[in-house]
Order: C-alpha cells, then sequence, then structure tokens
C-alpha cells in the first residue's frame, strides 16, 4: 500500500486536514475550546428556535384543552457572502531540507495559530461588514452590564443578569489586563475570589464559572455566557494545499490555507457582555 505524501497529493486529504487544522484549532481557539454549538455545513445554515408560546392551564375533567400558539425564529449561518480565512506561508526549499527539527511541526502550529488568532478576533469582536463574522459582543440581542475589574459585585450582578434570563453561564471572557486585575482581589477572609482548579490544569474559576483570558478583548471588557447557547457553522470543506510550482523561481514552496466560520447565538440573552457603561463599545469605537 502507498503512503500519500505531499508529493503525490498536493491538496490534501480531508483526515489529513482534520489532523493538520481542524482538530488542533478547536484546542488553540480560545472560543472553540469553550464548547459552542459546531455545526458542520457546505451551504447556508437556518436553525430554528422557539421564541415563544401561551401558558398552559388548568383543565378540568372533560373540559377543552385551547390550543397554544408557538413563535418560531431562526439564526441564520454562513450565508453564500461569507468570507474565508486564509493565510499561506512561503518557505524555501533549503529550510525544508537543512531544518533541524521538523519544518512541518513547526508549519503545522504557525498555521494553526495564524488561523486560530484571526477566528477569535472574529468571533469575539468582529463587526461583521464587508461578509466577515459578528462576534459575541455585537451579536444583537445580548443583555449588557457594567464592568469594575476591582469590584466583585459587578461579576455577580453579569450572574444575576444571567440567571433572570434563567439561564446557566459556564464561561467567562476576560480581557488580560482585567484578569490580573481580578486575581488580587481577596475576600473578607483573605482569600483569593479568583480560584484555581487543579483539576483542569491551569484553569481558573471566578465564582464556580471557568475564566478564560484573553488579549481579543479590550480591557474593560468581559463577557459572561452560556457557550451552548453559541453556534458556530464551520465549512465542510476546509483545504491545506502544498504549491510547490508556484514559487519555483525562488526555489521555494508554500502552504495554502483556507477556512470558512461562522457564528450565531441561539439564545442572545444567554450572553452578557459587560463594558463600561450599560451599553458598553468594546471594541472602543
Amino acid at each position: 500500500m502507498m503512503v500519500e505524501t505531499t508529493q503525490d497529493n498536493k491538496e490534501l486529504l480531508a483526515e489529513q486536514v482534520s489532523s493538520l487544522l481542524v482538530e488542533p484549532l478547536e484546542a488553540e481557539s480560545v472560543v472553540l475550546a469553550a464548547g459552542p454549538r459546531i455545526f458542520d455545513t457546505a451551504s447556508p445554515l437556518r436553525i430554528p428556535k422557539l421564541v415563544g408560546s401561551s401558558e398552559p392551564g388548568w383543565i378540568g375533567e372533560g373540559e377543552l384543552i385551547p390550543e397554544h400558539d408557538v413563535q418560531f425564529d431562526e439564526v441564520k449561518l454562513m450565508p453564500t457572502d461569507r468570507k474565508s480565512v486564509k493565510t499561506l506561508i512561503r518557505f524555501t526549499n533549503e529550510l525544508l531540507r537543512q531544518s533541524t527539527i521538523g519544518i512541518d511541526a513547526t508549519l503545522k502550529a504557525r498555521l494553526v495559530n495564524d488561523v486560530a488568532r484571526k477566528l477569535d478576533d472574529a468571533f469575539l469582536t468582529g463587526d461583521g461588514t464587508g461578509g466577515s463574522v459578528t462576534g459575541i459582543i455585537n451579536q444583537p440581542g445580548v443583555q449588557h452590564g457594567i464592568l469594575d475589574a476591582a469590584e466583585p459585585d459587578s461579576f455577580l450582578d453579569a450572574i444575576a443578569l444571567a440567571s433572570a434570563a434563567e439561564v446557566t453561564p459556564n464561561r467567562w471572557f476576560i480581557s488580560g489586563e482585567d484578569f490580573i486585575n481580578v486575581r488580587k482581589i481577596k475576600d473578607n477572609n483573605g482569600k483569593y475570589i479568583l480560584e484555581s482548579d487543579i483539576t483542569s490544569g491551569t484553569t481558573y474559576r471566578l465564582f464556580g464559572i471557568p475564566v478564560t483570558a484573553t488579549n481579543k478583548l479590550t480591557a474593560g471588557t468581559a463577557v459572561l455566557a452560556n457557550m451552548a447557547e453559541v453556534a458556530v457553522a464551520r465549512d465542510t470543506n476546509p483545504t491545506v494545499k502544498i504549491l510547490d510550482q508556484r514559487y519555483a523561481e525562488y526555489d521555494e514552496q508554500a502552504i495554502r490555507v483556507t477556512a470558512r466560520y461562522d457564528l450565531g447565538l441561539l439564545r442572545p440573552e444567554g450572553v452578557v457582555v459587560l463594558g463600561a457603561g450599560s451599553e458598553p463599545d468594546p471594541a472602543g469605537k
């Protein structure tokens, strides 16, 4: 049986693409690693959701049971004009031959890191213009609260907003600067309110909810979310292609990556965006 190589197969197989890009990307991206609901799709996706219904009543024996009206809406993801994340890395054939470490491992790490950073920018703060993704903080219908990184009650107020919407949040996204400020806060007993979870590596919990620190959010902005209400559409055809002739005159090769994603909220009230005011402007515009 012949072994598939990049020389024989310039367009990598789906299984190779998955192990090279898709699976590592889910671990590297802070949003994908937080456990959103991922939908694989090659075309526009419409996810129905129930937005309202009539209240059940107390009905006696032999009495007519009234019909209930229900109202449906839908989350539309991956429109035809949604753009892809694309990157291309060139490298010399000398580097390929003379590298003292596996160049394939280095390129893999670089590719995953580049795509993950671009996706997290879009997933968290994207403005949705020009065919790009609308990020969590700019999604319509999310709840808003005030963030004071030195005041624990502002985080409790966010949890209260989620609870009032009958949402059980399971993830904080906090900027790196605010994370350090929160890390310094102690309760009346001198115990840090940000607890480390030794059962999950270097995970931290704030009031029992896991915390993800990210430089994709500016200081003064945080997100509290139930990630089960965050839907990510992933194109079923990401590609990784070896370009061994395009730069032949330079004695170079390249790897080209394309990946297409989209994001929406199944229940916008399941997300609380915290900022300096009741309607924060996280992008600082």
